[in-house]
Protein backbone atom coordinates (compact mmCIF):
# COMPACT_ATOMS: atom_id res chain seq x y z
CA UNK A 1 0.00 0.00 0.00
CA UNK A 2 1.30 3.45 -0.88
CA UNK A 3 2.07 5.73 2.09
CA UNK A 4 -0.39 8.54 2.75
CA UNK A 5 0.62 12.20 2.93
CA UNK A 6 0.38 11.96 6.74
CA UNK A 7 2.70 8.95 6.72
CA UNK A 8 5.21 10.85 4.59
CA UNK A 9 5.06 13.76 7.00
CA UNK A 10 5.79 11.46 9.94
CA UNK A 11 8.73 9.91 8.07
CA UNK A 12 10.17 13.35 7.26
CA UNK A 13 9.74 14.49 10.84
CA UNK A 14 11.40 11.37 12.21
CA UNK A 15 14.42 11.95 9.96
CA UNK A 16 15.15 15.40 11.42
CA UNK A 17 18.03 15.71 13.92
CA UNK A 18 16.75 15.77 17.49
CA UNK A 19 18.20 19.22 18.11
CA UNK A 20 15.91 20.61 15.40
CA UNK A 21 12.84 19.13 17.10
CA UNK A 22 13.51 20.67 20.50
CA UNK A 23 13.03 24.37 21.10
CA UNK A 24 16.20 26.21 22.14
CA UNK A 25 16.53 27.71 25.60
CA UNK A 26 19.32 30.22 26.21
CA UNK A 27 18.14 31.75 29.46
CA UNK A 28 21.06 30.78 31.68
CA UNK A 29 20.88 31.57 35.39
CA UNK A 30 18.04 33.95 34.63
CA UNK A 31 20.09 35.86 32.01
CA UNK A 32 18.76 36.08 28.46
CA UNK A 33 21.57 35.23 26.05
CA UNK A 34 20.98 36.08 22.39
CA UNK A 35 22.87 37.09 19.27
CA UNK A 36 23.02 39.89 16.70
CA UNK A 37 21.86 38.35 13.42
CA UNK A 38 22.57 38.07 10.58
CA UNK A 39 25.70 40.16 11.31
CA UNK A 40 27.27 37.47 13.50
CA UNK A 41 26.75 34.84 10.78
CA UNK A 42 28.84 36.71 8.20
CA UNK A 43 29.69 34.78 5.07
CA UNK A 44 26.67 32.47 5.49
CA UNK A 45 23.29 32.61 3.73
CA UNK A 46 21.25 35.28 5.50
CA UNK A 47 17.60 34.56 4.74
CA UNK A 48 14.97 34.44 7.47
CA UNK A 49 14.81 30.64 7.40
CA UNK A 50 18.61 30.41 7.42
CA UNK A 51 18.74 32.62 10.51
CA UNK A 52 16.16 30.54 12.32
CA UNK A 53 18.06 27.33 11.64
CA UNK A 54 21.36 28.84 12.85
CA UNK A 55 19.70 30.05 16.05
CA UNK A 56 18.25 26.62 16.75
CA UNK A 57 21.54 24.89 15.92
CA UNK A 58 23.37 27.23 18.33
CA UNK A 59 20.74 26.72 21.05
CA UNK A 60 19.75 30.39 21.13
CA UNK A 61 16.21 31.43 22.02
CA UNK A 62 16.72 35.22 21.84
CA UNK A 63 17.86 37.43 18.99
CA UNK A 64 18.58 41.01 18.01
CA UNK A 65 17.41 40.71 14.42
CA UNK A 66 18.26 43.19 11.70
CA UNK A 67 15.43 44.38 9.51
CA UNK A 68 16.86 43.06 6.23
CA UNK A 69 15.95 39.34 6.53
CA UNK A 70 12.46 40.23 7.72
CA UNK A 71 11.80 42.61 4.86
CA UNK A 72 13.44 40.34 2.27
CA UNK A 73 11.18 37.49 3.43
CA UNK A 74 8.22 39.55 2.23
CA UNK A 75 9.81 40.68 -1.03
CA UNK A 76 11.30 44.08 -0.21
CA UNK A 77 13.57 45.58 -2.89
CA UNK A 78 17.27 44.96 -2.34
CA UNK A 79 19.29 48.10 -1.62
CA UNK A 80 22.16 48.84 -3.97
CA UNK A 81 25.45 49.58 -2.24
CA UNK A 82 26.84 53.04 -2.87
CA UNK A 83 30.42 51.79 -2.76
CA UNK A 84 31.66 48.75 -4.62
CA UNK A 85 32.81 45.51 -2.98
CA UNK A 86 36.49 46.37 -3.27
CA UNK A 87 36.66 48.32 0.00
CA UNK A 88 38.87 51.30 0.69
CA UNK A 89 41.49 52.37 -1.81
CA UNK A 90 45.19 52.48 -0.85
CA UNK A 91 45.69 55.02 1.92
CA UNK A 92 42.46 54.03 3.69
CA UNK A 93 40.03 56.11 1.64
CA UNK A 94 37.18 54.80 -0.43
CA UNK A 95 37.26 55.44 -4.13
CA UNK A 96 34.42 57.83 -5.10
CA UNK A 97 31.32 56.01 -6.36
CA UNK A 98 30.59 56.27 -10.06
CA UNK A 99 27.59 58.35 -11.22
CA UNK A 100 25.93 55.10 -12.31
CA UNK A 101 26.33 53.55 -8.86
CA UNK A 102 25.05 56.74 -7.19
CA UNK A 103 21.97 56.69 -9.40
CA UNK A 104 21.36 53.00 -8.72
CA UNK A 105 21.74 53.47 -4.96
CA UNK A 106 19.34 56.42 -4.99
CA UNK A 107 16.75 54.50 -7.03
CA UNK A 108 16.94 51.43 -4.80
CA UNK A 109 16.60 53.55 -1.64
CA UNK A 110 13.49 55.20 -3.08
CA UNK A 111 12.03 51.81 -4.02
CA UNK A 112 12.63 50.45 -0.49
CA UNK A 113 11.06 53.53 1.08
CA UNK A 114 7.99 53.17 -1.12
CA UNK A 115 7.72 49.49 -0.20
CA UNK A 116 8.03 50.21 3.50
CA UNK A 117 5.34 52.89 3.46
CA UNK A 118 2.90 50.50 1.77
CA UNK A 119 3.66 47.49 4.00
CA UNK A 120 0.86 45.99 6.12
CA UNK A 121 1.91 45.29 9.71
CA UNK A 122 -0.25 42.18 9.94
CA UNK A 123 2.14 40.17 7.76
CA UNK A 124 5.02 40.90 10.13
CA UNK A 125 3.01 39.31 12.92
CA UNK A 126 3.08 36.12 10.83
CA UNK A 127 6.86 36.33 10.88
CA UNK A 128 6.81 36.74 14.66
CA UNK A 129 4.65 33.62 14.99
CA UNK A 130 7.06 31.66 12.78
CA UNK A 131 9.98 32.43 15.09
CA UNK A 132 8.07 32.09 18.34
CA UNK A 133 6.70 28.68 17.37
CA UNK A 134 10.31 27.59 16.86
CA UNK A 135 11.19 28.90 20.33
CA UNK A 136 12.94 32.15 19.37
CA UNK A 137 11.95 35.59 20.71
CA UNK A 138 12.86 38.67 18.68
CA UNK A 139 13.82 41.02 21.52
CA UNK A 140 15.32 43.86 19.48
CA UNK A 141 15.14 44.90 15.82
CA UNK A 142 18.12 46.75 14.36
CA UNK A 143 17.72 49.27 11.53
CA UNK A 144 20.47 50.73 9.37
CA UNK A 145 20.44 54.33 8.11
CA UNK A 146 17.81 55.55 10.59
CA UNK A 147 19.16 59.12 10.66
CA UNK A 148 18.44 59.39 6.92
CA UNK A 149 14.83 58.19 7.24
CA UNK A 150 11.78 60.41 6.99
CA UNK A 151 9.55 60.56 10.06
CA UNK A 152 6.94 58.35 8.42
CA UNK A 153 9.55 55.69 7.64
CA UNK A 154 10.74 55.79 11.26
CA UNK A 155 7.10 55.23 12.25
CA UNK A 156 7.15 52.15 10.00
CA UNK A 157 10.32 50.95 11.79
CA UNK A 158 8.69 51.19 15.21
CA UNK A 159 5.58 49.47 13.85
CA UNK A 160 7.63 46.63 12.40
CA UNK A 161 9.50 46.14 15.68
CA UNK A 162 6.28 46.07 17.70
CA UNK A 163 4.71 43.59 15.26
CA UNK A 164 7.69 41.28 15.76
CA UNK A 165 7.31 41.44 19.54
CA UNK A 166 10.46 43.50 20.11
CA UNK A 167 10.98 45.60 23.24
CA UNK A 168 13.27 48.11 21.52
CA UNK A 169 14.92 49.08 18.26
CA UNK A 170 18.66 49.59 17.90
CA UNK A 171 20.67 51.71 15.52
CA UNK A 172 23.92 53.59 14.95
CA UNK A 173 23.41 57.32 14.40
CA UNK A 174 25.18 60.57 15.41
CA UNK A 175 24.56 61.67 19.00
CA UNK A 176 23.06 64.98 17.86
CA UNK A 177 20.36 63.15 15.86
CA UNK A 178 19.08 61.37 18.96
CA UNK A 179 17.09 64.40 20.09
CA UNK A 180 14.94 64.00 16.96
CA UNK A 181 14.72 60.21 17.23
CA UNK A 182 14.05 60.33 20.97
CA UNK A 183 10.99 62.50 20.35
CA UNK A 184 9.68 59.98 17.81
CA UNK A 185 10.44 57.12 20.19
CA UNK A 186 8.35 58.85 22.88
CA UNK A 187 5.46 59.14 20.43
CA UNK A 188 5.65 55.41 19.71
CA UNK A 189 6.36 54.48 23.35
CA UNK A 190 9.39 52.35 22.51
CA UNK A 191 13.03 52.45 23.61
CA UNK A 192 15.95 52.99 21.24
CA UNK A 193 19.33 51.43 22.05
CA UNK A 194 22.26 53.34 20.56
CA UNK A 195 25.20 51.13 19.68
CA UNK A 196 28.66 52.27 20.65
CA UNK A 197 32.15 51.82 19.21
CA UNK A 198 35.58 52.95 20.37
CA UNK A 199 36.06 56.47 18.98
CA UNK A 200 36.03 58.37 22.29
CA UNK A 201 37.35 61.58 20.68
CA UNK A 202 34.42 62.05 18.30
CA UNK A 203 31.58 63.98 20.03
CA UNK A 204 29.06 62.55 17.55
CA UNK A 205 30.07 58.92 18.22
CA UNK A 206 28.75 56.73 21.01
CA UNK A 207 31.90 55.60 22.80
CA UNK A 208 32.54 57.44 26.09
CA UNK A 209 29.85 57.31 28.81
CA UNK A 210 29.25 61.04 28.28
CA UNK A 211 27.89 60.40 24.78
CA UNK A 212 25.02 58.30 26.14
CA UNK A 213 24.45 60.74 29.00
CA UNK A 214 23.99 63.53 26.46
CA UNK A 215 21.58 61.45 24.40
CA UNK A 216 19.59 60.31 27.43
CA UNK A 217 19.14 63.93 28.51
CA UNK A 218 17.11 64.48 25.33
CA UNK A 219 14.52 61.76 25.95
CA UNK A 220 13.70 59.06 28.47
CA UNK A 221 13.27 56.73 25.47
CA UNK A 222 16.91 57.11 24.43
CA UNK A 223 18.82 54.12 25.75
CA UNK A 224 22.08 52.22 25.66
CA UNK A 225 23.19 49.32 23.49
CA UNK A 226 26.50 48.90 25.28
CA UNK A 227 29.12 46.96 23.36
CA UNK A 228 31.49 45.99 26.19
CA UNK A 229 34.31 45.01 23.81
CA UNK A 230 34.31 48.32 21.97
CA UNK A 231 33.84 50.15 25.28
CA UNK A 232 36.96 48.77 26.91
CA UNK A 233 39.00 49.07 23.70
CA UNK A 234 38.20 52.78 23.42
CA UNK A 235 37.92 53.85 27.05
CA UNK A 236 40.54 51.50 28.55
CA UNK A 237 38.51 51.00 31.73
CA UNK A 238 35.84 48.52 32.80
CA UNK A 239 32.25 49.07 31.65
CA UNK A 240 30.87 47.59 34.89
CA UNK A 241 30.50 50.89 36.83
CA UNK A 242 28.60 52.41 33.90
CA UNK A 243 26.37 49.32 33.66
CA UNK A 244 25.56 49.55 37.37
CA UNK A 245 24.84 53.28 37.12
CA UNK A 246 22.65 53.14 34.00
CA UNK A 247 21.13 49.66 34.02
CA UNK A 248 17.64 51.14 33.86
CA UNK A 249 18.40 52.63 30.42
CA UNK A 250 20.23 49.66 28.87
CA UNK A 251 18.26 47.94 26.11
CA UNK A 252 20.87 45.20 25.60
CA UNK A 253 24.59 44.52 25.90
CA UNK A 254 26.83 43.29 23.07
CA UNK A 255 29.27 40.62 24.15
CA UNK A 256 32.71 40.34 22.60
CA UNK A 257 36.28 40.21 23.90
CA UNK A 258 38.71 42.92 22.73
CA UNK A 259 42.12 44.10 23.87
CA UNK A 260 42.77 47.48 25.46
CA UNK A 261 43.85 50.56 23.49
CA UNK A 262 41.67 49.75 20.47
CA UNK A 263 43.22 46.32 20.26
CA UNK A 264 41.83 43.47 18.17
CA UNK A 265 38.95 41.11 18.85
CA UNK A 266 40.04 37.89 20.49
CA UNK A 267 38.42 34.53 21.22
CA UNK A 268 36.51 34.89 24.46
CA UNK A 269 38.76 34.69 27.49
CA UNK A 270 41.85 35.88 25.60
CA UNK A 271 41.14 39.63 25.55
CA UNK A 272 40.87 42.34 28.20
CA UNK A 273 37.06 42.61 28.29
CA UNK A 274 35.40 41.43 31.54
CA UNK A 275 32.87 39.23 29.75
CA UNK A 276 32.49 36.79 32.66
CA UNK A 277 32.20 39.56 35.21
CA UNK A 278 29.50 41.35 33.20
CA UNK A 279 27.49 38.15 32.81
CA UNK A 280 27.82 37.40 36.52
CA UNK A 281 26.70 40.95 37.34
CA UNK A 282 23.63 40.50 35.14
CA UNK A 283 22.81 37.28 36.98
CA UNK A 284 23.36 38.79 40.43
CA UNK A 285 21.30 41.91 39.75
CA UNK A 286 18.65 40.07 37.70
CA UNK A 287 18.92 42.56 34.88
CA UNK A 288 16.12 41.98 32.33
CA UNK A 289 17.99 43.08 29.21
CA UNK A 290 19.55 40.68 26.73
CA UNK A 291 23.24 39.71 26.70
CA UNK A 292 23.75 39.68 22.94
CA UNK A 293 26.63 37.84 21.30
CA UNK A 294 28.17 39.86 18.48
CA UNK A 295 30.62 37.47 16.88
CA UNK A 296 33.64 39.28 15.41
CA UNK A 297 36.92 37.49 16.14
CA UNK A 298 38.80 35.66 13.42
CA UNK A 299 37.71 32.05 12.95
CA UNK A 300 40.61 29.69 13.78
CA UNK A 301 41.84 27.32 11.11
CA UNK A 302 39.84 24.12 11.06
CA UNK A 303 36.72 25.71 12.58
CA UNK A 304 33.80 27.73 11.20
CA UNK A 305 31.55 30.59 12.28
CA UNK A 306 28.75 28.43 13.69
CA UNK A 307 31.16 26.28 15.71
CA UNK A 308 32.74 29.38 17.22
CA UNK A 309 29.34 30.86 18.04
CA UNK A 310 28.42 27.63 19.81
CA UNK A 311 31.62 28.06 21.87
CA UNK A 312 30.46 31.57 22.83
CA UNK A 313 27.08 30.21 23.88
CA UNK A 314 28.80 27.54 25.96
CA UNK A 315 31.01 30.23 27.54
CA UNK A 316 27.85 32.02 28.68
CA UNK A 317 26.25 28.81 29.94
CA UNK A 318 29.36 27.81 31.90
CA UNK A 319 29.62 31.29 33.42
CA UNK A 320 25.99 31.51 34.47
CA UNK A 321 25.09 27.98 35.56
Amino acid sequence: MLPTRRDLGRIALASLPLRLLAKPDSRFGGVKVGINAPYSFRGMPSGADDMLKYLIDAGLSFVELRSQPVEAYFGAPVSTRLFGPGGPAPGGRRTPPTPEREAAARASAEALEKWRLSAAMEKFKEFRTKYEEAGVAIDIVKFDGVDRMKDEVVAYAFGLAKSLGAKAISCEIPVSRTRWLGELAAHHDMMVGYHGHGDVHNPEAFAAPESWERSMSYSKYNGINLDIGHFIAGNSFSPIPFIKKRADRITHIHLKDRKLNNGPNRPWGEGDTPVKEVLQLMKKEKYPFQATIEFEYQVPEGSDVLKEIVKCVQFCRNTLT
